[in-house]
């Protein structure tokens, strides 16, 4: 049995005209059934944004990198620090 593009309808077939038929019946065998969630393209946007922060931040330039990335000192830090600010408790602390 073959399956093409004239066969899906809806949402469906709009995913596999991005990814194409062939990615679309892979994605199927990989995820049918399941509820997946697709990140928008900005929440990826902010994965390279962030990683940048990381490889210029050097422990004293929070100021400068949140002006350059519009963002607060305080975000900055908490990017840099893998989500963590100094002082703050995890609530896997003992």
């Amino acid at each position: 049995m073959e399956i093409h593009l004239d066969d899906l309808i809806g949402t469906q077939r709009d995913i596999a005209e991005v990814i194409g038929i062939e990615n679309y019946i892979k994605l199927c065998k990989a995820f049918g059934g399941d509820t997946v969630y697709i990140q928008k393209y900005t929440e990826l946007q902010k994965v390279e944004r962030n990683a940048e922060i990381k490889a210029k931040y050097n422990g004293y330039n929070s100021s400068q990198l949140a002006k350059e990335y519009d963002l607060s000192e305080r975000y900055v830090r908490l990017i840099c620090s893998g989500g963590q600010l100094d002082g703050q408790l995890s609530i896997f602390d003992d």
